[in-house]
């Protein structure tokens, strides 16, 4: 809402005698207050309250009725949410609604005490606990002298009857802020033991259009609040004759729901235009970028520095403990050794190794001896050749470790030299078949090719799916841990098994021969990833044959992936600033007749009206009577639409060809305040109300049995 009119205070409150009344339509949505006679509340508001804490003193006001959004950012209102009294129509909280009552009768001019007769409005079958707390409330707290309570849909039907729209006899249908009630009447009175109620009303069409709303505009929905949700009700809501044939012109009949679909532009700003940087901007972002390099750069090559120096200091710190080593004793040596934390002289050498390695690495320099270190076996492994009599234990530890790495060493040596007599033998072997059968050797070329291009297709996919390679390639569903694993690593399970089972027998001897490098070959994971890799440059080498055979060939490496594109951010347009307001229109009313739409389990108005007709204990002819009078009122029976809705719904459960009139009230709003101040502008309304003296004669007793006579 962009302004809030509120009612002004009155100044006439002190020229009425105290024998006037005064009126309180207290309504779930909306109270009404004035005096007995007039054509008009004097002062009308929203019944909520809200208790915000001021930004600047700290201080908690107490804010009844609509707020101007002008003065609350003066208040911080996120600890502070609106509420009401009511809870389906029901008052239960009497602290708001004490805000809400000297709210009301200070806008009607009041200073202390009210000292007025005071008729209230309440709803259908309202709980005596209810109305005793409403009691105590106006007697205790506003010292007024008497009291009476009596239905809005009553005095509603009273009003419109005496001018003429309904009959003695008929049936008020109420759809109000909360609650829907159907209440017959015989002889001008009200039937309560035959009235029915669904808790449904228009605050439910409200926020069911605020929810759908919110949902299909997501990056709105800071501009969807109840307010304005309640003001596009307001405007575009209505009531579908058909619900299904409705849903159907939205579904097939394009033109005709554009027809019946109504817009809400939000405000929208175009986006600035980005112009292109120009060249002043170009250099100063190639200058910053080239500063920042310069000092990444300086931080690089400090931190290089340093590392030399500190591989300097490390190198020669290494080689004056080998002078020492080298001029002491064995006895001394030893002692040296432990103290420096290394176990033998050669473990000096290699650390000697390798820090000049790192050296050379960190100053840019070639390993040249990298190669010749390599070679040397014997001085990387020096305790291999030493008798075990001359060791201590912690170098009999070190003897098998370094047997056994030597083993390895060897073993890998030797498989390489073998691999590379194999391919040469196999270059030659292939260069013959090429020169006898060329196009023959192409075909088996094509088809090694696409043997080892699906084998290496099908270990990825095992890799990333976790896939089958028990040769169920169409088949789909969870395999276990035993279908994943190929033939070499059911293998190597089976020889890791065995040997954990050998090692438990004895001494653990594994390396000592050259036969363990055969067991450890299969046994290593890397074993798998060395085949992959000889797949791999296996199937490089046949791609390169086939480019060199056939020029048109391609291989599936170099083929062109079309990959989708990420999708690009789309900034929004006025467009999207467009609320379309279409199936809403009548999908959030229909909640009054199907509240199942919004989890409620009750019955629709027009079901309603079949229910409180079968409670009435008469015969057909007077059901008949009550229909041929139905009276709609409340502020959702001015929805377009209702009336023949409601028609098409009740015929369903009357007879064939049964008289049937509904009217809507002369003013669904203002009737009931309307009719209220009539009634208590009349004689009889002094015979109807209860003093405190009666209150506290009776308490709570004397409203079990309290029912107003209405009569205008």
């Amino acid at each position: 809402m962009s302004s809030v009119t509120r009612p002004r205070r009155g100044t006439d409150f002190s020229r009425f005698p105290s024998s006037i009344p005064i009126v309180i339509d207290n309504g779930a949505s909306t109270f009404r207050i004035g005096w007995a006679g007039e054509m008009g509340p004097r002062a009308t508001f929203r019944n909520v309250v809200q208790r915000p804490r001021h930004r600047a003193t700290g201080e908690t006001v107490s804010i009844v009725g609509d707020t101007d959004p002008a003065l609350m950012k003066f208040f911080d209102c996120t600890r502070s949410a609106v509420r009401s009294p009511f809870d389906d129509d029901v008052v239960y909280q009497f602290e708001y609604m004490e805000y809400i009552l000297d709210y009301g009768f200070d806008r009607l001019g009041a200073t202390s005490e009210v000292g007025h007769p005071i008729l209230m409005t309440e709803c259908e079958c309202n709980p005596s606990f209810s109305r005793a707390r409403m009691a105590e409330l106006l007697f205790e707290t506003y010292g007024v002298p008497s009291i009476a309570f009596g239905i809005d849909n009553a005095f509603s039907y009273k009003y419109n009857q005496k001018h003429g729209n309904c009959g003695e006899d008929g049936l008020a249908i109420s759809c109000e802020h909360g609650t829907c009630h159907v209440v017959p009447f015989l002889k001008g009175q009200p039937v309560l033991g035959a009235c029915c109620r669904t808790n449904v009303g228009g605050f439910h069409i409200t926020d069911f259009l605020r929810q759908l709303l919110s949902l299909k505009y997501p990056y709105h929905t800071a501009n969807f609040t109840w307010e304005k949700a309640e003001e596009l009700k307001k405007e575009h809501c209505y009531v579908a004759h058909d619900y299904m044939s409705e849903l159907q012109i939205f579904k097939n009949n394009k033109e005709e729901a554009e027809e019946k679909t109504r817009y809400w532009q939000l405000p929208w700003v175009p986006p600035p235009k980005e112009e292109p940087p120009s060249e002043e901007e170009l250099a100063r972002k190639a200058a910053f970028k080239e500063k920042a390099g310069q000092r990444l750069r300086e931080i690089a090559a400090g931190k290089r520095a340093k590392k030399i120096v500190d591989l300097e200091k490390q190198l020669s710190d290494l080689e004056e403990l080998m002078d020492q080593l080298d001029e002491a004793e064995e006895s001394e040596a030893t002692a040296i050794l432990v103290k420096n934390k290394f176990l033998s002289q050669q473990d000096v050498k290699s650390a000697i190794l390798k820090a000049t390695q790192s050296l050379r690495k960190a100053k840019g320099e070639s390993n040249a001896d990298e190669e010749k270190a390599d070679a040397s076996a014997a001085d990387r492994y020096p305790l291999v050749s030493v008798p075990d009599e001359e060791l201590t234990p912690e170098q009999l530890k070190e003897k098998k470790k370094q047997i056994f790495l030597k083993t390895t060493t060897e073993g890998k040596l030797r498989a390489k030299q073998r691999r590379a007599e194999e391919e040469a033998l196999r270059e030659k072997e292939e260069e013959k078949r090429r020169t006898e059968n060329p196009e023959l050797y192409l075909e088996e070329l094509r088809a090694r090719y696409s043997e080892l291009s699906e084998k290496f297709e099908q270990r990825k996919r095992q890799k990333v799916n976790g896939g089958h390679t028990n040769g169920n390639h169409g088949s789909s569903g969870g395999v276990g841990r035993g279908e994943r694993l190929n033939a070499a690593q059911k293998e190597r399970m089976r020889l890791l098994t065995s040997a954990a089972f050998d090692r438990g027998k004895g001494e653990d001897t594994f390396g000592q021969r050259d036969e363990d490098w055969l067991v450890y070959n299969k046994m290593s994971k890397d074993n798998d990833d060395d085949r992959n890799d000889d797949d791999e440059s296996e199937l490089v080498r046949i791609a390169s044959k086939l480019q060199e055979i056939d020029p048109t060939f391609v291989s599936k490496s170099e083929a062109v992936q079309v990959t989708p594109e990420p999708p690009k951010f789309r900034p929004l347009t006025a467009e999207d600033y467009r609320i379309a307001i279409g199936i809403e229109r009548f999908r959030c009313p229909e909640v009054l007749f199907q509240p199942g739409m919004i989890g409620i389990d009750q019955a629709g108005i027009d079901e309603m009206v079949s229910i409180s007709l079968r409670r009435l204990m008469e015969d057909e002819s007077v059901k008949q009577r009550l229909c041929q009078s139905i009276l709609l009122t409340g502020g959702c029976s001015l929805l377009p639409g209702m009336i023949p809705r409601l028609e098409s719904g009740i015929r369903q459960y009357r007879p064939y060809l049964s008289p049937l009139k509904i009217v809507r009230a002369a003013d669904p709003i203002l009737d009931a305040w309307r009719g209220a101040a009539a009634f208590a502008a009349s004689s009889k309304f002094g015979k109807q109300t209860f003093s405190l003296a009666d209150y506290r004669e009776h308490g709570e007793n004397l409203f079990h049995r309290y029912n107003i006579v209405y009569s205008l």
